[in-house]
């Protein structure tokens, strides 16, 4: 039983990829193109991309190029070719920028951008891309109904860079270049000033700093507490109702009993 259902299904592959070669044979090209049609209908776009790649060349400047070529850039999409999709969604917009499909295509090609970003620890070139375009989509299609989902979009793929960038900071700390650490820190809250963790990052800025000064040479100590402290106040400043701030003030006390104790060391040494 079991070869015998192997054999038909052989057969009607041969059958299939036997009539598809009939089509593409044929020079009857609106045959052809309903073929396609029928093909990319029922969702075998493998075989409906080759015939109209096939048939662009001869529907150029005809009526029915548009609609080719709309399909032929899904064709590519629901492949998941997505690089080829956004050469096609782009191209689509700058052959026909005034069809009622080009609002479309724009954001269409945004989104593949979005389909292309990648997990966290790799490079987020094509999230940065796909925000840029949902974000020039939004501003010159301020009616939109696909506005909503493209500001969902762009805060996920914020807060994914957001991320990125924290694990960068958290490793600069843990092998323990506290300097860079800081300064990562400090560009977090600078790149996201609206994040719900910025008094977090503004704690490791002065816990980074706080180690800075801790292993500095002694003639830099004292100048690189006084950082500590710094920061310290400018927390308090910015984040009065921080949960955080127990652990700041710890901050600050340890940096301002290491600033006196220096000082009462040089009095000493000069006396």
């Amino acid at each position: 039983m079991r070869v015998f259902l192997l054999v038909l299904v052989i057969a009607l592959s041969g059958l299939g990829c036997s009539k598809f070669a009939k089509v593409q044979k044929s020079t009857d090209y609106d045959y052809k193109l309903r073929m396609a049609d029928q093909y990319y209908a029922k969702k075998k776009y493998h075989l409906a991309q080759q015939l109209y790649e096939e048939l662009f060349p001869l529907l150029k400047g005809n009526e029915k190029f548009e609609d080719v070529y709309y399909k032929f850039a899904y064709c590519a999409y629901y492949m998941r070719d997505y690089l080829n999709a956004e050469n096609l969604f782009k191209g689509f917009t700058e052959v026909f920028p005034t069809s009622k499909r080009a609002e479309e295509m724009e954001y269409m090609r945004a989104y593949t951008y979005y389909r292309q970003s990648p997990k966290v620890e790799l490079d987020q070139t094509n999230s940065q891309k796909a925000i840029g375009l949902m974000q020039a989509f939004i501003n010159t299609h301020p009616g939109s109904e696909k506005n909503k989902e493209a500001s969902e979009i762009i805060d996920k793929l914020r807060v994914k860079l957001e991320t990125k960038e924290l694990k960068s900071a958290e490793l600069y700390y843990n092998l323990g270049q506290f300097k860079a650490a800081a300064i990562a820190f400090a560009n977090l809250m600078d790149n996201y000033p609206d994040s719900d963790k910025s008094d977090s990052y503004k704690l490791n800025v002065i816990r980074s700093y706080f180690e800075y000064a801790t292993l500095s040479i002694d003639e830099k100590k004292a100048e690189r507490f006084e950082k500590v402290v710094e920061e310290c106040n400018e927390f308090n400043d910015r984040f009065p109702e921080s949960e955080l701030r127990k652990d700041v003030e710890n901050y600050l006390n340890l940096s301002q009993n290491n600033i006196k104790a220096i000082k009462n060391e040089q009095v000493k040494t000069s006396a």
